[in-house]
Formats: structure tokens, C-alpha cells, sequence
């Protein structure tokens, strides 16, 4: 049983206190405004700007419109999910800390290491994507980066490494490294232009769209829909990536629950209007591009507005991006403090208040990845890993319900155990609408994390050191 030994949640918040209170600790700086910023940030980007025209015409069609709507119900159950918890137990590490106090320390070690594949993978899938939108816009200049120092590494195609997906990942990474308030303040700067740009597709794209290009509406049947909704989890991480930021944020039992809600609301919005108006503009089978926005805009002669959209495509993707590696390294942070990574990890810069090590480890990996491997065929192994996270998040309120009724709770989700319940077979049916290839990979990836846990993380453990008799513990 000592492999299911949970940690508490008093524990959890006396150590985000003592570290909050002590020289160098965390400073907590990011309000409702921030976060909501933060999620935006996250989840509309690569989403609207990429995977939307690949999407409708590989598995939706118009029907895509469904799929967002369908993805944007079942984000809303967990997304109340993940409020009542970060209103609970306001702490670093989102899902994996949750489950630390919920299911105990392997499940939770489970989900933190399906977390870091689902930050790694999809900052390092951003960052090539990032790559390409800007190797166009600056084409348009007359500027080409050298094929070899253009892609990842294919030398059937003459490419070694991504040059400009490096840079970028490391560029951001070092203002992640400055503090949270600077680096969120860039990132609200960033979001705004993208939310403008991303309006302005919608009304003037709005003029073009022909009824007719939305029959038929479900070309690949509901469940080419249903794939749509499976695929657009790609995006949904940005709940997550809020929740990581408990410790720096200045009221979070309020704030963290708001911020959450705030940002799915905005985001479900903006992708149903910007595909109704992508797939109303274009026939969808002809939307399997890598700029759909952009492509949409010049199939109706508003080039001067495509060319707005490939740079706020650019910026778009760049807030993606920096959230990405932000989550990254909190989620590092926590599991770090906790003993199942190296304890360096969980050292804070006593400048910045910032988890440095933590921050630069997730940078330069990260970078690596999206320099020098291919990895656009595993993006599914992303939407695997946010659909487990949601589905643990979703189980973990029905047991707290019913073993703690006494913690604290700013935020309580509505007609519990039903919507948890609905979050986890909503989940669960996307789940197992995701092809085979990305379960084995999926399964693979997790064969390694237990064995990371048994060699490393269950001796250093600091609740198997707490539990260690005393000569035990000097040794």
C-alpha cells in the first residue's frame, strides 16, 4: 500500500506557505485577468491557426463546427472540475498534485509523467509549427533559411535541423525565466493582438461565407465529428497550464477557479465562429493546408488580410508556445519538491522567485526535440495524455466529495457526481476514439515512466523518507 500513500492536503498548503513566506519564495503576482490571459494564450492558437483546415477536410468536414462544440461541452465539465480543485488545493503541478492527495503517490506519479509527455510534445510540435508560419512570412521579404537549417532532421529531404524553432523555444524560455508578472505581461500583449486579428477573420470573412459550402455537413458521418472533437484536445491544455500557476497567483481560491472558466468560454466561442466562417468561405475538402485561416483569405482575394493573419498567426502561436513551457516547468517544480525528480528541480532563482532550473531543463529539451525530430505524428499522444489528465481530475472531485466534505471550498461544481461523471464518459469516449498507433506509443511511454519511478522517484520520495525510520533517514 505504501505505493498509494497519499500525500495531504494540509501538507501540500503548509509547503506552499512555508515557501511563499521564506527569502526567494514564489511571488504572487498574477491576478483573474492574468490567468485568463494564460489559458487564452494557450489553447487558441496552433488549434484555429493550424489544425482547423486539416481537421475539416481529413475528418469532419463543416461538421467540425460539432466538434468544437462537442470538445467545448466536455472541456466544460472538466474545466469545473479542475475550479473546485485549484479552489481546494491551490498549489503547483495542476492534475498531478490533485491526484497526489486523491489516488496517492504511483497514480499521481502516473499522470505527472503522462503530463510532461503532454507539455514536451506539444511545445516541441508548436515550436516547428511556430517555425514554418514564420519561414513564410519571411520569404515574403526575400529572407530563406538554408534548407539543411530549415526542418527536422530528414536527410531525404535535405534537412538536419530546425534552426528557427530552437531560437524561439530558447528566446521564450529565458523570459519565462525573468518572473512570472513580466512574462505574463507579455504574453496579455500577445493574446490581444491575436484575439483582434482572429475578429477581424470573422467579420470579414463573414461576408463570404456560401450556405452551400456546409452541405454536406457531415461528409465522414458523426464519427468523423467525434475524431474532430478527439483531435481538438490538442488545445484544451491550456486548463492545465493555468492551474500550474497556483503558487504565483495573489488570491487563487478565487482567482484560479474564475480564470479557468473565463478562458473557455472565450476560447469555445472563438473556434466555433472562426470554423463556421473558414468552412463556409472554403469547400473543406480543399482546407488540408498548413495556413487555413490565411488560405481562406486569399481564396476570397483579401490578401491584405491574410497577410495580417500570417502575423498574427505568428504571434498567436507564440503565446502557445510560452504557456506551454511555463506549465512545463511548474509541473517539474512540483514534482521535483516532492522527491520524484531530482530535487534541483524544485529550486527557486532568489531574484525572480522563478523555478529556474526547472524552467531551463524544459527549455533546452524541448528545444532539442523540436530541432532535431520529427514529431508532427505523434501529436494525438497529446490529446491522449490531456484526456487522462481530465478524467483524473473529473474522478478526483466524486472521492474528495465523499472523504473530505470538510475542506474548504470557494468554488463547488454544480449536480456532483453527475457532471464529474459526464466529464470521465465524455473523456473516455474520445479516448477510445483516438487511433491504435497512439495507445502503443502511449503504453510505451508510461512502461518508461514506472520504470523511472521504481529506480528514482519511489526511494527519494519525500513521503518515503517521512516514513523512513530515523538511522534510515541520515543515511
Amino acid at each position: 500500500m505504501s505505493l498509494l500513500r497519499k500525500k495531504s492536503i494540509a501538507s501540500m498548503l503548509q509547503e506552499k506557505q512555508t515557501a511563499s513566506s521564506g527569502a526567494g519564495g514564489m511571488k504572487k503576482e498574477l491576478g483573474v485577468f492574468d490567468l485568463a490571459m494564460l489559458g487564452i494564450g494557450c489553447i487558441v492558437g496552433t488549434g484555429i491557426f493550424v489544425l482547423t483546415g486539416v481537421a475539416a477536410a481529413q475528418h469532419a468536414g463543416p461538421g467540425l463546427i460539432l466538434s468544437f462544440i462537442l470538445a467545448g461541452i466536455v472541456c466544460a465539465f472538466c474545466a469545473l472540475c479542475y475550479a473546485e480543485f485549484a479552489s481546494m488545493v491551490p498549489v503547483s503541478g495542476s492534475a498531478y498534485t490533485y491526484s497526489y492527495a486523491t489516488f496517492g503517490e504511483l497514480i499521481a506519479w502516473i499522470l505527472g509523467w503522462d503530463l510532461i509527455l503532454e507539455y514536451g510534445f506539444a511545445a516541441s510540435m508548436v515550436a516547428s509549427g511556430w517555425s514554418g508560419y514564420f519561414q513564410g512570412l519571411i520569404s515574403g521579404l526575400g529572407i530563406t533559411v538554408p534548407t539543411a537549417l530549415s526542418s527536422a532532421f530528414d536527410p531525404t529531404n535535405g534537412t538536419y535541423v530546425d534552426v528557427p524553432a530552437i531560437l524561439i523555444v530558447l528566446v521564450l524560455t529565458f523570459i519565462v525565466s525573468r518572473g512570472s508578472k513580466e512574462s505574463s505581461r507579455l504574453n496579455s500583449i500577445m493574446v490581444i493582438v491575436k484575439i483582434a486579428v482572429i475578429l477581424l477573420f470573422i467579420v470579414v470573412g463573414a461576408f463570404y461565407v456560401k450556405p452551400g459550402n456546409w452541405t454536406p455537413f457531415m461528409p465522414y458521418g458523426f464519427s468523423g465529428v467525434v475524431t474532430g472533437a478527439a483531435t481538438a484536445f490538442l488545445s484544451y491544455i491550456g486548463f492545465d497550464a493555468v492551474a500550474t500557476a497556483a503558487e504565483e497567483v495573489k488570491n487563487p481560491q478565487k482567482d484560479l477557479p474564475r480564470g479557468i472558466l473565463w478562458s473557455l468560454v472565450v476560447c469555445s466561442l472563438l473556434y466555433v465562429l472562426v470554423t463556421a466562417v473558414l468552412t463556409g468561405i472554403v469547400p473543406y475538402a480543399e482546407l488540408n493546408v498548413k495556413n487555413p485561416v490565411a488560405f481562406a483569405l486569399q481564396y476570397i482575394n483579401q490578401n491584405w488580410v491574410a497577410g495580417f493573419i500570417s502575423l498574427g498567426a505568428i504571434v498567436g502561436i507564440t503565446t502557445v508556445l510560452f504557456v506551454l513551457l511555463f506549465g512545463q516547468s511548474r509541473l517539474l517544480y512540483a514534482i521535483g519538491r516532492d522527491g520524484l525528480l531530482p530535487k534541483p528541480l524544485a529550486r527557486l532563482n532568489p531574484k525572480t522567485g522563478v523555478p529556474a532550473n526547472s524552467t531551463w531543463v524544459t527549455g533546452i529539451v524541448v528545444a532539442i526535440f523540436a530541432g532535431l525530430i520529427p514529431l508532427r505524428k505523434l501529436a494525438d499522444l497529446v490529446s491522449i495524455g490531456t484526456l487522462f489528465a481530465f478524467i483524473s481530475v473529473s474522478l478526483g472531485i466524486i472521492i474528495l466529495r465523499k472523504a473530505r466534505p470538510d475542506l474548504e471550498r470557494s468554488f463547488r461544481v454544480p449536480l456532483v457526481p453527475w457532471i464529474p461523471v459526464l466529464a470521465v464518459l465524455t473523456c473516455g469516449y474520445l479516448l477510445i476514439s483516438l487511433p491504435a498507433v497512439t495507445w502503443v506509443a502511449f503504453l510505451v511511454w508510461m512502461g518508461i515512466g514506472l520504470i523511472v519511478y521504481f529506480a528514482y522517484g519511489y526511494k527519494h520520495s519525500e513521503l518515503s523518507k517521512s516514513t523512513r525510520p530515523l538511522g534510515k533517514r541520515m543515511e
